[in-house]
């Protein structure tokens, strides 16, 4: 498991809106609030953000807790962005580790994060995979349930699809295979989508801005709660929330 965000709105320091956050994505890697599977997340982490100008994301990610990264602490302390997107990270048995495990990852324009997990990976997923043409199958970026979510979203954003509609496709595919957690996460920097399937999903708006979270970083007013099965699209302007079938 894992908990993630996404931001769009006014540029805020990297610290103002992971670490500072009393109960930020900083602090849920060691004591998440409303995480139900698994007690901490310690096993990588990473963010993305979008400078002005520029529509690719650059990333910093690590394969150990965010704690104890000093390199964070200091980037988190200078790096300004109105597009975020981050993950603290909880493997799931069987996946690789390092790196290039974690969250988020990243393809032309667009940054992808999953909370959750795909029973049976990897034999049992063989059917979903094989929904991939071969030459993408074999660029999986780590041997994980994640990077296969990855995978398949990425195909159908490169394929036409927009943001919500890649995500509740791939969603739709992976429920026909694994009863899974499918918790996704996706931004182009200016649009944000997201899934509730299994775990938590809430989000915040303010004038000009959206967060969209695993749970919230604080106990000011203002918190949506998402209902299970659900697909959220945001960007500054406002949310709109449907029913995944």
């Amino acid at each position: 498991m894992c908990r993630h965000l996404a931001y769009l709105g006014p540029p805020l320091l990297l610290d103002e809106l992971l670490v500072a956050p009393p109960s930020g994505l900083y602090r849920q890697s060691w004591a998440p609030r409303s995480q139900q599977y698994g007690t901490v997340n310690a096993d990588g982490f990473g963010v993305g953000w979008y400078a002005e100008g520029d529509p690719v994301p650059a990333r910093y990610r690590r394969s150990g807790p965010i704690w104890a990264d000093e390199g964070f602490t200091d980037l988190a302390r200078v790096v300004r962005s109105g597009a975020v997107l981050a993950a603290v990270r909880s493997a799931t048995a069987g996946c690789a580790a390092g790196e290039a495990a974690a969250a988020p990852f990243a393809a032309d324009r667009w940054l992808f994060s999953h909370n959750g997990a795909l029973p049976g990976w990897p034999d049992g997923l063989a059917e979903l995979a094989a929904l991939l043409p071969p030459a993408e199958l074999l660029r999986l970026t780590a041997r994980t349930d994640s990077a296969l979510l990855w995978a398949l979203t990425l195909h159908h954003l490169r394929d036409g699809a927009g943001l919500g509609e890649a995500l509740s496709t791939t969603v739709q595919e992976a429920a026909k295979h694994s009863d899974g957690r499918i918790n996704l996460l996706l931004t182009d920097g200016t649009s944000i989508a997201a899934t509730s399937w299994g775990d938590t999903l809430c989000y915040r708006t303010e004038p000009g801005s959206v967060l969209v979270a695993s749970e919230p970083s604080d106990d000011l007013p203002g918190w949506q709660h998402l209902p299970d099965r659900s697909l959220l699209s945001a960007d500054p302007g406002g949310v709109t929330v449907s029913t995944l079938n």
